[in-house]
């Protein structure tokens, strides 16, 4: 069985990934570099874990990583709308500038759910980092926290992705590009 034959198209190549990853990296990198204290770069579980260590690796700054896993898909294609924190934080962010590293922010709830409970945790400020951004299906206003920016690879056209990382049912996240899932693969 080949996942390639799975793909109704590509949409961004490992190549074209990697170039993406690279620049915001150095965005960070250039952002972060005169603040007091380094950034703690939390990756959202299990979907940005691809995104997450390619872009670690070329922040050039002393970073604390962590994970959090929050959950409103399951094995759907569309968010239920009602994201719930199932793997908390093990490092302390209160007082801490906070990257918050997603894979794709679509109606924006469980960006928003992690926003609060980072806020709640006191975090001085909380940025986003998003592999791929999806506006046409934005539900919820994202609002960042203190000096937090918005950070973000590719605008998403409203398609079904899956590929690195991003999954359809847990399948299709070893993938090294992003495809638009043939919909006879999900429905």
């Amino acid at each position: 069985m080949s996942l390639d034959s799975h793909m109704e198209k590509v949409l961004w190549t490992q190549d074209q990934i990697q170039d993406r990853v690279a620049q915001i990296a150095s965005q960070i990198t250039h952002d972060f570099r005169a603040a007091p204290h380094p950034p703690i770069i939390v990756g959202v579980a299990t979907g940005a874990f691809l995104f997450l260590a390619d872009l670690v690796r070329r922040i050039h700054l002393p970073i604390s990583v962590d994970l959090v896993r929050a959950q409103s898909y399951g094995f759907a294609t569309l968010s239920n709308g009602a994201p719930t924190i199932s793997l908390d934080l093990k490092l302390d962010v209160k007082g801490k500038h906070v990257v918050l590293v997603e894979d794709i922010v679509d109606t924006g709830c469980t960006l928003s759910c992690l926003i609060g409970h980072l806020e709640s945790k006191g975090a001085s400020s909380v940025s986003v980092c998003t592999f791929l951004d999806k506006p046409a299906r934005r539900k919820v206003d994202i609002e960042l926290v203190g000096d937090g920016k918005f950070y973000k690879g590719f605008e998403c056209p409203d398609y079904f992705v899956v590929g690195y990382g991003m999954d359809f049912a847990e399948l299709y996240r070893n993938l090294p590009y992003v495809g638009v899932l043939k919909p006879e693969h999900y429905k």
